[in-house]
């Protein structure tokens, strides 16, 4: 299956937030983009959407899987120290991810957040969305959803331009 262009798919995930926007349904939301796809992600949405400079989270130490075995091939990494921009209290964020999967990143994403303080609410913005869930987590805006046949390791590569990798996982 050939995925769809990465840039395209940044478009389409602003248009969508431009709409809740322009609804009146978020005022001045704050972007936090998970390191690192995620806060490419959320940049290019600052720009597009007027928005002040995204925040980033590391989820490095949050994660529920850190002493796992890891097969995959960007592991291990140093983990970057998370960057957010804006006090949170009582504010919505937009949070940021390139590929939601098993939902245990956004899980630990969140958990870093809320070190910063207490959101009004926590919205999710992900370019793709694939089957695979293994906690209850749903995106708010998707610019494209896989469906479970789809079984390739994908990674966006980045930030200029921003282009999809895949290839088959080996267990």
């Amino acid at each position: 299956m050939k995925l769809p262009d990465a840039e395209d798919c940044v478009l389409q995930l602003q248009q969508q937030i431009q709409l809740t926007i322009d609804d009146g349904q978020m005022h001045d939301p704050v972007l936090i983009g998970i390191h690192t796809g995620g806060f490419w992600v959320a940049e290019r949405l600052a720009s597009g959407l007027s928005l002040a400079t995204p925040g980033s989270v590391d989820i490095g130490f949050h994660r529920d899987d850190h002493h796992a075995p890891m097969a995959r091939e960007d592991a291990p990494r140093q983990v970057q120290p998370s960057d957010i921009r804006h006090d949170l209290e009582g504010r919505e964020v937009i949070l940021v991810d390139d590929v939601l999967h098993t939902g245990r990143t956004i899980r630990a994403a969140i958990n870093l957040l809320f070190e910063y303080g207490r959101p009004d609410c926590v919205r999710l913005a992900v370019l793709m969305s694939r089957a695979g869930r293994q906690l209850p987590i749903a995106p708010d805006w998707c610019a494209v959803t896989l469906d479970e046949s789809f079984t390739d390791r994908i990674k966006l590569s980045g930030p200029e331009p921003m282009s999809w990798q895949s290839h088959s996982h080996v267990a």
